[in-house]
């Protein structure tokens, strides 16, 4: 239904709740006053008070047909209740009245408003258990009670079969009806999670094979080119699509589909990185120092890329052919800034001069570096304290929201 909210489901649920007890107790109030004076006799006090309520009470119910307020309808309801309760209670024996329950079974109707109005009537219970407590004191007492004995256990099993009622019958199956549907639409939820859960993990798992086919494609497109620019330029785009691949993998092979453990997909993608432009027999040594730290999908690629194209430009320029090197790649949390980071990833190459920058070059990686960057919304410096390139790069986790307003 358009614009239905679960709180207005539960709040018609609690109406349909109300009314249904409202209306049994109503016509059982006026079927036990109508029993009490014609049959059991009572001729004070109580059977008058039994019928007043359950009038009073359908006219309440009725009006509310008019109004459409719950709220005052289900106070007036209550209120009126635990006084004709209490006046029954107190004129059939006072403390000892089996009538007695009927009052906490008001003050639990109360709970299935709000807890705050479930409080509040217990709380009124209490000192009224309280006053019909001093009526058990000879001195205290002002008043009597109204039942003739012989009728006095009759009306003690009417009074309990009544309480067993309300709480049973009318209470008892109006909650389980309500938990049995509410574990229903759980379970019906589980399901559902579980379905979307095996087809985004299966979309990953089709976006990785199409990744990797472009790959392939790339693969054998670069085999017909001799050796110069475009043989690079070729490689480069393919190690790129992996290293997105990589993400979409690691989402489908884990349980957590929206996020990833970002130091094994930097160790696979570096370790892939180093291997496929140095050889398997390399002289390159990865120190790797993420902490668990598990990141999104529209942060992770746009990361991994940013990698992907440090650790290119190390291996290629800054460590020359067959020499010895170092590839440094730390990634932190900024214990300064909620959901921010700070990566420091560098080479101990022959590096490049200070002049050099993003602007006045020619460099794909190194623009690509930058505008990957500004896209997870960072800043971007050298570190030229060391040996080498080597940046910091501080940046933001691109949350959904986020990314949606971008």
């Amino acid at each position: 239904m358009p614009g239905f909210t679960i709180d207005q489901e539960r709040l018609q649920d609690k109406t349909k709740l109300f009314l249904r007890v409202s209306y049994t107790t109503s016509i059982i109030y006026l079927l036990f006053g109508v029993i009490c004076y014609f049959i059991l006799r009572i001729t004070q006090i109580i059977p008058f008070v039994l019928v007043t309520f359950g009038l009073i009470n359908l006219i309440n119910l009725q009006y509310f047909k008019v109004h459409k307020k719950i709220l005052p309808t289900f106070n007036f309801s209550s209120i009126i209740g635990l006084i004709s309760a209490f006046v029954v209670t107190l004129y059939s024996g006072g403390i000892q009245s089996p009538f007695i329950f009927m009052l906490p079974i008001i003050g639990f109707g109360g709970f299935v408003n709000s807890s705050k109005y479930g409080r509040n009537y217990f709380n009124s219970i209490y000192f009224l258990i309280g006053l019909l407590f001093t009526q058990s004191i000879p001195s205290l007492s002002i008043t009597e009670n109204v039942v003739p004995e012989e009728f006095m256990a009759t009306f003690s099993l009417l009074s309990i079969l009544i309480s067993v009622f309300l709480l049973g019958d009318t209470f008892g199956k109006s909650l389980l009806k309500t938990y049995n549907a509410l574990y229903s639409s759980k379970r019906n939820m589980f399901v559902q999670v579980n379905e979307k859960e095996n087809l985004l993990k299966e979309v990953h798992h089709r976006v990785k094979n199409n990744l990797q086919t472009v790959s392939s494609l790339l693969s054998l497109q670069s085999r017909n080119i001799e050796n110069g620019p475009m043989k690079g330029l070729l490689k480069g785009t393919q190690n790129r699509v992996i290293a997105m691949a990589m993400v979409h993998e690691m989402l489908y092979m884990r349980n957590d589909i929206s996020h990833i453990a970002y130091k094994s997909y930097v160790q696979e993608l570096s370790e892939y990185l180093i291997r496929s432009i140095k050889g398997i027999e390399n002289h390159i040594t990865l120190h790797i120092d993420i902490p668990n730290i598990k990141l999104g999908i529209d942060t992770a690629i746009p990361l991994g890329l940013l990698i992907n194209e440090a650790l290119t430009n190390a291996l290629k320029y800054g460590i020359e052919g067959d020499d010895a090197g170092e590839i440094h790649i730390n990634l932190q949390k900024d214990a300064s800034k909620p959901n921010c980071y700070i990566l420091q990833i560098g080479d101990n190459g022959k590096g490049f001069p200070e002049t050099v920058n993003h602007k006045n070059t020619k460099s794909l990686g190194l623009k690509l570096i930058h505008n990957l960057t500004r896209q997870l919304r960072g800043s971007i410096e050298r570190d030229l304290s060391k040996k080498g390139t080597n940046y910091i790069i501080q940046f933001q986790e691109i949350s959904q929201s986020l990314h949606h307003k971008i």
